[in-house]
């Protein structure tokens, strides 16, 4: 089959809307993530072994299940309880809640970062402990995971086609439906693959420079 360009340009207009459908869910579910990892996080931080426990339960089930299966569950299960989802709600909501069983273990991880002496200084100015992570602990701990969530964020942009699966008409399921009708796929799926290329190659570059530049302050910081 040969690469029909006249059908390209008939159907990238299409294709490039699907693309903001797209960012949507990736950025809201980003967005949730962050917010989720840190409750997590903070949670599994609380002290209190009933609440500790759950939390751990919680994020090895959902980072020991695939994605594909918690969107199903979203998606299909759930209505038949009586909650009932809105397909780009429920990629929000998938993706926020897989990524965010992984962005607590990196809130873990730059809290770990943080020195001791901070907590210790924190309690001998009584400092309160909301005091203490708003304004102490989490100022110093998030600076150095900010290449990390960049990572995670291209790599649930590059989840979103899962939600096809859900009928969320996002980049890769619109391309399936032109190609349902027209039954010519060269086109739409190479476009698709070019956009995420496209839009992924800079995102990670980003990426890259800023963590050189974080590790750069830490090394002339020391």
């Amino acid at each position: 089959m040969s690469f029909d360009f006249d059908y390209v340009w008939q159907i990238l207009p299409v294709l490039l809307q699907a693309t903001l459908v797209t960012f949507q869910a990736t950025l809201g579910g980003m967005l949730l993530a962050m917010i989720l990892g840190l409750m997590l996080e903070l949670l599994r931080r609380s002290g209190i072994p009933p609440v500790v426990y759950a939390t751990r339960g919680v994020v090895s089930f959902i980072r020991g299940t695939p994605l594909l299966i918690q969107l199903y569950f979203l998606y299909y299960v759930l209505p038949l309880y009586g909650l009932t989802l809105n397909t780009l709600t429920t990629g929000i909501l998938g993706l926020g809640l897989h990524y965010g069983a992984y962005l607590s273990e990196v809130y873990r991880a730059g809290i770990d970062g943080v020195p001791k002496g901070q907590w210790e200084a924190a309690v001998a100015l009584n400092a309160s402990r909301s005091h203490t992570w708003a304004r102490l602990i989490l100022p110093q701990a998030v600076p150095p995971m900010l290449p990390v969530f960049g990572n995670y964020l291209i790599a649930m942009f590059k989840d979103t086609p899962l939600l096809a699966t859900i009928t969320l008409l996002e980049l890769l399921g619109t391309a399936q439906a032109e190609a349902a009708i027209s039954y010519r796929y060269l086109e739409p799926y190479t476009l698709v693959g070019l956009i995420f290329l496209v839009l992924s190659w800079p995102s990670a570059s980003l990426v890259r420079l800023l963590e050189k530049r974080i590790n750069a302050e830490n090394r002339n910081g020391r």
